[in-house]
């Protein structure tokens, strides 16, 4: 969109992301532009589009933008084209057409010229006047001697000819439900057709502010950031689309005219004095920085033009124009729904509307059209927030948005891998960390699955989490984390900081993380996944947690484990979807040996499930099988896989199999062989993995009684595994073994008193 200033009415045409977008400055003009109410406008319009075939949008210049959609600009475009057909090829104005009779040639001229004139300002009221025209045609041609008729029969032919090429226009067949009754220069119907999305001259995004009329609600709630920053979010269900509508209207797309004036002369101040690449280093200083320029700036520019402003509307306009400056426009609005998990923005981006994943209601289409401007300008940002290359020789950028909270993965892609131009996937997380306790709320485990899982994590064992993409293999290994008793140390090795690190050490967990090298990249400055792997070794008694395990760095991870499997958890992520899948995948994709897979002790898999519909999908964990470690060559066809846990269709959750009820485990008895009491003991065991699951289960339903989620969390999860460790040690000591009969009385005892402490 053209920043300098423009003449009055200038227009100009500009190719963007694909199409030609046609502006028409109307900034200064005593009126705002529009097509429904002024048939000035609307004829100017057509005029230009005569000139112009290939504008594919048409967006009217003001404090706000008005921008008209590749239908509507269409119907204009149907009607200029009926014009200049009228006129140049049919010359209905020509005496050829009119009729050679003198009488009436100035009376049917003028007539005609009507028409015309009419058409270009409102087509409609033309429509209805050729109709008249013709019905007077006819009347007359009853009153005419033999002399005139055959004349006036093919004058008659030529109104029938445009009436009929008026009807047939989509404008028209659009406007004929509510053409009874229609009385001429009435523009009403034109209010029901054209009706333009509404866009802040601060911003180039498009956004759709009308509900459809032909949807209905399907819920309704709102959504906030900061103070005085709220959103509403409407979902929406048209007959015969597969996918609901997710439908936003920002702080921003509801301002007053003054407002939106103010923002869009502070916003090309601000653009002057763009932060330089080493402050996107630190870009929640800078935020707060441009935040406080922003107040200042719109305080005086507010007093220059006598506007009053309170201090709330002071505090959210600066929040607006600091998202639409230095940040990241309408994607920081989206990302402040906790239910989404994802947001897509596919190339052509400036065609396509933004497709989310909502937790509720799965796949949706926003009304939401990022300009190509604003994708761009997001690009160059993420760039210098990432400090890796996007560029024809690494057209793949995967890094991290961090702003307050509100943490979200960021993939891009651009040509040539993407020929249509820049392509985004973001990946919203957990404002907070998940636990296992709100992953038995969500079905994702049941609480017998959480307790295997505690204990297996407290027995240091090797772990992967494997599973498709978005099965939520990242967040439950970050819950995992959280099972590692504090006073372990932690490193955690990510090319793409996803895992909640951040959480975990404000719960003053000793905890290190080191940001490797992309394996998509070719060349950087950072170092690779392999070196940080073998560095860690190198950093003292440690858990090794592992984002994902994509590439070569295998090699240097199954190092890892099989040099410290014994004495502390090793885990990662991968992608595959069963235990052999993960061998498959470890042994011939990344080229590690089969024996050395052995340092493998649990694969955890998790994979959505869909309904036989197939329009739902939840995440669940479905198996959880333990390597042994008889096998030479192929743990499938060698019995190297023993599932512990296998999922349950019918039930929806996972159930212990045969071999871990009757204690046929070899990882669990390995576990157990180095703790005093449990050797041989497998009732005692099998009793300690029910305790965890029996706490589990009493957070959840504790949770749900008193109406707290928040008892779900990482802060009270945390406390409440501290506690569990506390009370069986004391426990332990008293009677050789920290019984469940024993433990958790007194824990629950704990847990009692908490919630009346706290006033939970």
């Amino acid at each position: 969109m053209p920043e300098e200033e423009k003449e009055i009415y200038s227009h100009e045409v500009k190719r963007e992301g694909g199409e030609d977008i046609l502006y028409v400055n109307y900034l200064g003009a005593p009126f705002v532009p529009s097509i429904a109410d002024s048939p000035e406008v609307m004829a100017k319009t057509m005029d230009i589009l005569m000139e112009n075939p290939n504008v594919s949008r048409v967006v009217f210049m003001q404090q706000k933008n008005y921008n008209y959609d590749l239908e509507e600009t269409s119907l204009l475009h149907e009607i200029a084209q009926l014009y200049t057909f009228f006129v140049k090829q049919e010359k209905i104005l020509s005496r050829e057409k009119i009729g050679n009779v003198e009488q009436f040639f100035s009376q049917r001229y003028i007539s005609l010229f009507t028409f015309l004139l009419l058409l270009r300002q409102d087509p409609l009221s033309a429509y209805a006047e050729i109709k008249k025209i013709l019905i007077n045609a006819r009347l007359f041609l009853e009153k005419l001697n033999s002399k005139y008729k055959i004349d006036q029969a093919g004058y008659i032919i030529l109104l029938e000819r445009i009436a009929s090429l008026m009807e047939n226009t989509v404008l028209v067949q659009k406007a004929m439900p509510y053409l009874s009754g229609y009385s001429k220069g009435d523009r009403e119907i034109y209010s029901r057709i054209f009706r333009p999305d509404v866009i802040p001259n601060f911003t180039f995004t498009r956004l759709v502010s009308d509900l459809p009329e032909d949807a209905e609600i399907v819920d309704q709630y709102e959504i906030s950031g900061e103070s005085y920053d709220t959103s509403l979010v409407t979902i929406l269900r048209k007959k015969e689309e597969p996918k609901l509508i997710y439908h936003i209207i920002p702080p921003e797309n509801s301002l007053s005219e003054d407002y939106s004036a103010l923002l869009n002369t502070a916003r090309k101040v601000l653009i002057e004095h763009q932060p330089k690449a080493e402050e996107f280093t630190d870009t929640e200083r800078t935020r707060q920085v441009f935040f406080n320029i922003s107040k200042d700036l719109i305080q005086d520019l507010a007093q220059n033009k006598k506007i009053k402003i309170n201090y709330a509307d002071l505090n959210k306009l600066a929040i607006i124009l600091v998202r639409h400056t230095i940040g990241f426009g309408l994607i920081e609005v989206l990302l402040q729904d906790k239910k989404l998990q994802d947001i897509s923005l596919n190339a052509p981006i400036s065609m396509i509307p933004v497709f989310v994943r909502h937790q509720d209601y799965d796949e949706c289409i926003s009304n939401i059209l990022p300009s190509q401007e604003d994708v761009d300008s997001w690009a160059a940002k993420f760039r210098l927030i990432s400090g890796r290359p996007l560029d024809e020789a690494n057209p793949i950028l995967d890094t991290q948005l961090e702003i307050g909270k509100i943490r979200a993965r960021i993939a891009i892609i651009q040509r040539p891998l993407s020929p249509d131009g820049l392509a985004y996937a973001i990946r919203r997380h957990r404002e907070e960390p998940w636990t296992l306790p709100l992953f038995v709320k969500n079905r994702m485990i049941n609480p017998f699955t959480a307790g295997l899982l505690s204990f297996l994590i407290d027995g240091s064992r090797t772990l992967l989490v494997a599973g498709t993409r978005s099965s939520g293999k990242t967040s439950l290994l970050g819950s995992l984390m959280l099972e590692i008793i504090p006073k372990y140390r932690i490193i955690v090795i990510e090319d793409s900081l996803e895992l909640p690190v951040e959480a975990l050490r404000t719960l003053k967990y000793d905890i290190l993380r080191m940001k490797v090298r992309s394996a998509l990249l070719k060349t950087t400055t950072e170092v690779s996944a392999d070196d940080g792997i073998r560095t860690s070794l190198r950093l003292g008694d440690s858990c090794l947690i592992i984002g994902e395990v994509r590439s070569v760095e295998a090699q240097a991870l199954y190092e890892a484990m099989r040099v410290g499997a014994l004495a502390n958890v090793v885990a990662g992520t991968i992608h595959g979807a069963s235990p052999y899948a993960v061998f498959d995948r470890v042994v011939n994709d990344l080229d590690i040996p089969a024996t050395s897979f052995k340092a493998t002790d649990i694969i955890a898999v998790a994979n959505p499930i869909k309904t036989a519909d197939g329009l739902h999908s939840w995440k669940r964990l479905v198996q959880l099988s333990e390597v042994r470690k008889h096998w030479q060559k192929d743990p499938l066809e060698e019995k190297g896989f023993v599932d512990l846990l296998n999922y349950n269709v019918e039930k929806d959750e996972l159930e212990p199999t045969e071999d871990l009820i009757n204690g046929d485990s070899e990882i669990i008895k390995d576990i157990a062989s180095n703790v005093k009491g449990w050797a041989g003991n497998w009732d005692a065991v099998y009793d300690n993995i029910l305790l965890r699951a029996k706490i589990k289960k009493e957070v959840v339903a504790v949770a749900e009684k008193i109406k707290n989620p928040r008892i779900l969390e990482a802060k009270f999860n945390t406390d409440a595994n501290h506690a569990f460790h506390r009370i069986s040690d004391e426990i332990r000591q008293e009677i050789g073994l920290p019984a469940s009969e024993r433990v958790f009385p007194e824990w629950q005892k704990w847990l009692n008193s908490e919630i009346k402490k706290k006033k939970l």
